[in-house]
Parts: C-alpha cells; sequence; structure tokens
C-alpha cells in the first residue's frame, strides 16, 4: 500500500466541511510531516476551525530525514515543502496538496498528487461518499475555488470523473488528482478556509 502524505489545506477543508473520515475511508493511515503539525497548532491559537491531530488515530507525524526537495521549493511554505520532501525519500508514496506551486513541482519530480476535490472524488467513486455536491458546494463558499473544467463533477455519477481530474494511483481506494489553486498554507490559514490567491 501507497504511503499518504498529507499538507495543512486538504485537512483544514475536510475538517470544516465534515469530511475529514474520507483520509482513513482511502488511504488507512495517513503521514503528516511536523511543519503541517506547526500550522494547524497556529490556526487553532488563532481560533480558527482546525483538526485536532492527537485525536486521530490514523495520522502519523514524520519529519523529513533530508533536505532533497529544497532547492526546488524554496518559494513554498514549511507544509508544502515538507510534504514534498518526504514524498522524495520514500518511494512510491502520495501527496496530498493543494497548492498550485507545489504541484507542478511534484508533477516535474514524477510525485503522484491527489488534492481535497481529487480525494472528493475518490470517495464518492469508491462508494464512501454517495455524493460530492453538497461538499463541493460548501468547499466554494469557504473560498475553495474550481477550475472550469472541473465546476461539472458534482454533477457525475458514481464512478465518472472528468478527463483531467482521473489519475488512478495504488491505494486502498480510487484515487484521483484534484487541481485546485491556492498558494502556501501558512500564509493563507483563516477562519473559513485557506484564501486563493
Amino acid at each position: 500500500m501507497a504511503e499518504v502524505i498529507c499538507n495543512t489545506s486538504p485537512l483544514q477543508y475536510l475538517h470544516q466541511i465534515d469530511q475529514l473520515e474520507i483520509l482513513p475511508a482511502l488511504a488507512g493511515k495517513v503521514l503528516v510531516p511536523q511543519a503541517v503539525v506547526e500550522e494547524l497548532a497556529e490556526g487553532a491559537e488563532r481560533g480558527v476551525n482546525l483538526p485536532d491531530l492527537g485525536k486521530l488515530f490514523w495520522v502519523e507525524v514524520r519529519s523529513p530525514a533530508a533536505a532533497l526537495a529544497q532547492p526546488l521549493v524554496t518559494n513554498l511554505g514549511p507544509g508544502e515543502t515538507q510534504v514534498l520532501m518526504l514524498t522524495l525519500e520514500i518511494p512510491g508514496s502520495i501527496a496530498i496538496l493543494d497548492d498550485r506551486f507545489a504541484r507542478r513541482i511534484a508533477e516535474v519530480r514524477g510525485i503522484p498528487v491527489v488534492g481535497t476535490l481529487g480525494l472528493l472524488l475518490n470517495a464518492k467513486r469508491a462508494g464512501v461518499l454517495s455524493q460530492v455536491g453538497p461538499s463541493i458546494d460548501r468547499l466554494e463558499r469557504m473560498g475553495f475555488r474550481l477550475s472550469a473544467q472541473t465546476h461539472g463533477v458534482r454533477y457525475l455519477p458514481i464512478g465518472a470523473a472528468p478527463e483531467d481530474e482521473a489519475m488512478p494511483i495504488p491505494g486502498p481506494g480510487v484515487e484521483a488528482a484534484g487541481t485546485p489553486p491556492g498558494r502556501s498554507s501558512r500564509r493563507r490559514l483563516g477562519r473559513g478556509g485557506p484564501s486563493r490567491r
């Protein structure tokens, strides 16, 4: 089973739309780097509604052992940087990222990426969710922007995914890549969800 390494914004978004449990349903264990733990703690101190990772039995905190990705990610926040570092250290692992620039770096390095939208689509395709429309509506109300190509995904039947969203990845559930744009989670963490620049 592939290791899954998650950044801050997917944890925040899924928690705020009450769908955090799709992560263990799809992936079993989820790795979270220390920088993401710190970003969530800082946001919680400011009163942001964020998950308490200490209460999630399926989360394992793991720090990267080397700085393999450092030359590539100087414009990213600490969370995205450490997610990419861990994926480079763990062969076959999957990065869960929403940040557009981080996703481009992952693509160049051949790292499989899934975003918040992709997780919702995976959950629908795997039968964990019966529909994704209400969750996507809630995401949009929090400032999560969908590309023109992905606006219609909420209306697709179970098992369907638009061409630009379907990227099979090894794992316990069906994996698909979401493509929401964004910037570093440390800079965008807010009460209603990360803002999109």
